[in-house]
């Protein structure tokens, strides 16, 4: 069991490359080995940033290095989406941003209604036989999706996906129903985003911060749906004398299939409960606990 790094999450809140230094030079301390980025987050930045950090603090052999390919980053059809022209345009600017010549894996960041999944999974797989890439990712999709995508790999003998990066959380549960059974029976491991509900899950329900004031996504945590969920996280955490982040963290690594969850750190003890948390083991009780309370959702926000 391991930890990632969300190169995005290190400087979110912050374009100023020094002030998310520390952040990775904490990762490198720790032996987080797997930082994750996208070509998307701020424009290509995030990726520029990770690869100067894994020159600067680490060496490349020593991270395993994650990025995506789906998202928009200029008009014309090479800019997004997951045709072969994109793709492959996007995986090139995304290697020199890195400054590597190699992604460990490559996921895609949604799945793109518009191309034949053939045409997706083909190129795909050429990146893979050219030595660009080494493994083949998915992200944030409907299962029907991924077992599309997953099937045309195989029936054609092209490399199929050995990751999934979906958010999975003690309050984001939806999915359990299809996806992660899925994973399981295909061995695909889960590199779930959002482990702690983008902090909702690491603090007393009703405390703020700046991000959960300003973030739409973190705002879409505050329902009162999720407060039971939150005050059992809490009730748990006091119990045990440890923050909230660890035992919420904890039950993330507990479950079937989970290989990687990706932590965005914004502060130093972030990183450091989530290492922490690789040894709190949670009883039964405590996990019927943090479960009992939860509702499945009619609405899905990924």
């Amino acid at each position: 069991m391991s930890y990632g790094v969300a190169g995005a999450g290190l400087h979110r809140w912050t374009l100023d490359e020094e002030a998310a230094a520390p952040f990775f030079r904490q990762a490198v301390e720790l032996g987080v080995t797997f930082w994750d980025t996208a070509n998307v987050y701020q424009g290509g930045s995030s990726e520029e940033f990770v690869g100067r950090a894994i020159n600067r603090f680490s060496r490349r052999a020593d991270i395993v290095l994650a990025t995506k390919v789906s998202g928009r980053m200029h008009d014309g059809p090479g800019g997004g989406g997951l045709s072969r022209k994109a793709i492959l345009e996007q995986v090139d600017a995304s290697l020199r941003r890195l400054g590597t010549d190699y992604i460990d894996v490559y996921y895609v960041h949604r799945f793109d209604p518009e191309t034949p999944v053939e045409e997706t999974m083909r190129a795909l797989d050429d990146l893979v036989r050219a030595g660009k890439v080494r493994y083949l990712g998915a992200s944030s999709m409907w299962a029907w999706q991924f077992a599309k995508m997953q099937t045309a790999a195989v029936v054609h003998g092209w490399t199929p996906f050995s990751a999934m990066q979906d958010q999975y959380n003690v309050l984001k549960r939806e999915e359990e129903r299809d996806m992660i059974p899925m994973c399981l029976d295909q061995g695909v491991g889960l590199t779930p985003y959002s482990p702690l509900a983008k902090g909702r899950a690491a603090r007393p329900w009703g405390a703020r911060t700046t991000r959960s004031s300003s973030d739409v996504v973190a705002e879409s945590f505050d329902r009162d749906v999720d407060e039971p969920v939150v005050n059992a996280v809490q009730a748990v955490a006091e119990a045990r004398g440890v923050p909230m982040a660890q035992v919420a963290l904890a039950w993330v690594l507990a479950k079937p299939a989970v290989s990687c969850p990706i932590v965005g750190a914004t502060k130093p003890h972030h990183l450091s409960d989530a290492v922490a948390a690789l040894d709190l083991t949670l009883t039964d009780d405590e996990i019927t606990a943090l479960e009992s309370p939860y509702r499945p959702q009619e609405n899905y926000w990924w």
